[in-house]
């Protein structure tokens, strides 16, 4: 994979901030009484793609939660530049962090350009109201979305791939040199997929954006991410580059599935060619 440009997301006066770095230790994560995580260290390296990966509820969008702070651990931490996001004030976190959850609904006849707007509420204040770089970072983003011409169009009214590229601009808009993207790419079809994965890789490259994101497919895991977390039950298996940790075994302790790891065709990263009952290898 091409690494990322070096540089920083656009920050609230229109100049650039780094990307800090987010890390979490000792992470224990549950609703109530029930755990679904535990024993959690992971450190996402900063102006990189990380894509976090596992079978249906093995923990990882309670993971993103956990690092956007919207889910309290009952144990562990998790820190931006070692400074604990439970002890950051709420308006210069989301100044740091933009997320986008699963499925978000916009309220009905909302404009794609109001909803990217929406994106700039972290820097407003009583004492600094809508100003020029808040208008540019607003275009900016529709533009490195591909939004503009969609700009007046009610949101409800979009395509699933369109409609998510506005919620990836409003996530643009808000300028945060760190990117949380719960599966941006569920209910889209592959095409989509990809043009939304590609999105991604622009803003990584081009602005030097962490990005973290859950995905479902290993492949595109595999292609699009630089830096690759698997969980099971809870717990992470194996971190790293995916050039290194994707084999066949760790397939089959993280998804129960046999395979086989060839490179694809296509981007030289693990592919992953499943094994049913019904197929036999062939070499």
């Amino acid at each position: 994979m091409i690494p990322p440009r070096p540089g920083a997301a656009a920050s609230e006066g229109g100049g650039v901030n780094p990307a800090p770095e987010l890390r979490a230790n000792a992470l224990t994560l549950g609703y109530d009484d029930r755990i679904i995580a535990e024993g959690l260290d992971v450190a996402l390296p900063a102006g990189r793609i990380t894509a976090i990966v596992g079978a249906n509820a093995c923990g990882k969008s309670t993971l993103l939660r956990a690092l956007a702070r919207l889910l309290t651990p009952q144990a562990g931490t998790v820190t931006l530049d070692g400074r604990s996001v439970h002890s950051t004030p709420t308006r210069e976190l989301a100044r740091t962090l933009g997320i986008l959850p699963q499925s978000p609904v916009a309220p009905e006849g909302l404009t794609v350009i109001d909803l990217v707007t929406r994106g700039r509420s972290p820097h407003q204040s009583w004492w600094r109201q809508w100003s020029s770089g808040d208008e540019r970072a607003v275009h900016d983003a529709l533009r490195a979305t591909g939004m503009t011409e969609l700009a007046g169009r009610s949101v409800d009214e979009l395509s699933g791939g369109q409609r998510q590229r506005a919620w990836i601009a409003m996530a643009v808009a808000q300028g945060t040199p760190i990117l949380l993207l719960d599966e941006p790419t569920t209910y889209l079809d592959l095409a989509h997929q990809i043009d939304v994965l590609d999105l991604v890789t622009d803003l990584n490259r081009e602005e030097g954006r962490t990005v973290v994101m859950v995905l479902h497919d290993l492949n595109q895991a595999c292609r699009y991410a630089d830096h690759v977390i698997a969980m099971k039950s809870g717990r992470v298996v194996a971190q790293g580059d995916p050039r290194q940790i994707i084999t066949a075994p760790l397939v089959e302790r993280v998804f129960g599935l046999r395979s086989q790891v060839a490179p694809d065709p296509v981007s030289g990263t693990p592919m992953v060619i499943p094994m049913g009952r019904h197929h036999t290898v062939t070499v």
